[in-house]
């Protein structure tokens, strides 16, 4: 589904991929949060390894998109809250339904003006392309991460590690949650794209530019994505968000939007 505005163009999807039996993976969108060029996505992998990872996820993006469109404060404290609702509402549900643990990852970007706000738990991914160059605005929280970081391994051995998708750090896992927030300048034409690793581990950083500048509209470069994961035989779930900065407005204050996200329909309660 396409949501887009005069400023920002985006687009996300969200597949089974080949193997999974279900889709534990969520997304959300919304764009043109105060009218004046403001957005939020968010993208959350539910944990396979564990009990419930599609409800997981689902809980996740529910809590932090109604956190931040219902509650005060700057967008810094309401990503806060929100990773904090969310991490909290994970952890009660475990609890009372004795399932052992839920948890799941949840990378999360707010744009406005110039300023972009992300808020990351887990090993999803932000990639930020200029040109013809790409960053990874994210550190994932996994062993395998950790040792990257720690320089016993190379980043060029992270794909293919056994280890790769063995989290540090989720969200519902604990009481509480430490979430990395980061805060970054935007220009006028760069573009974002938020992925689950199902996208991120059968497709290298470097090849992000190229695939983006082959491709016109949002919608069409993450369908690209998609397919590619899955032509390279992914093993995972697979979430894509692009976002294209088309043009750059003054800051303004926001109003409460109407939200879009997508989602399975599965309450806990």
């Amino acid at each position: 589904m396409n949501v887009s505005s005069s400023k920002i163009e985006s687009s996300g999807i969200t597949h089974i991929g080949p193997v999974r039996e279900e889709n534990q993976d969520s997304i959300c969108l919304f764009d043109n949060f105060n009218h004046g060029g403001a957005s939020f996505f968010a993208v959350a992998d539910g944990m396979g390894g564990y009990s419930h990872g599609k409800m997981a996820s689902n809980m996740a993006i529910d809590a932090l998109c109604e956190t931040f469109k219902e509650e005060d404060g700057s967008p810094l404290q309401r990503l806060t809250r929100g990773v904090e609702a969310a991490n909290f509402n994970i952890y009660q549900v475990t609890q009372k339904l004795g399932v052992g643990r839920m948890g799941t990852t949840l990378t999360a970007a707010y744009l406005e003006g110039r300023r972009l706000t992300v808020v990351h738990v887990g090993d999803s991914r932000l990639y930020l392309l200029r040109g013809k160059q790409v960053t990874c605005l994210t550190r994932d929280h996994t062993v395998v991460g950790d040792l990257v970081r720690m320089k016993v391994l190379t980043p060029d051995k992270v794909r293919t590690h056994a280890q790769r998708s063995v989290l540090t750090r989720g969200v519902g896992l604990a009481p509480f949650v430490h979430a990395d927030i980061t805060h970054h300048m935007l220009k006028e034409g760069d573009r974002l794209i938020l992925c689950s690793d199902g996208l991120w581990s059968v497709i290298e950083d470097e090849e992000l530019p190229l695939l983006s500048e082959q491709t016109g509209e949002m919608s069409t470069l993450v369908n690209r994505l998609l397919y590619l994961a899955i032509e390279r035989g992914t093993d995972d779930n697979i979430s894509a968000v692009g976002v294209h900065v088309q043009s750059l407005s003054p800051e303004t204050q926001s109003n409460r939007p109407g939200w879009q996200w997508f989602r399975s329909l599965v309450r806990p309660f």
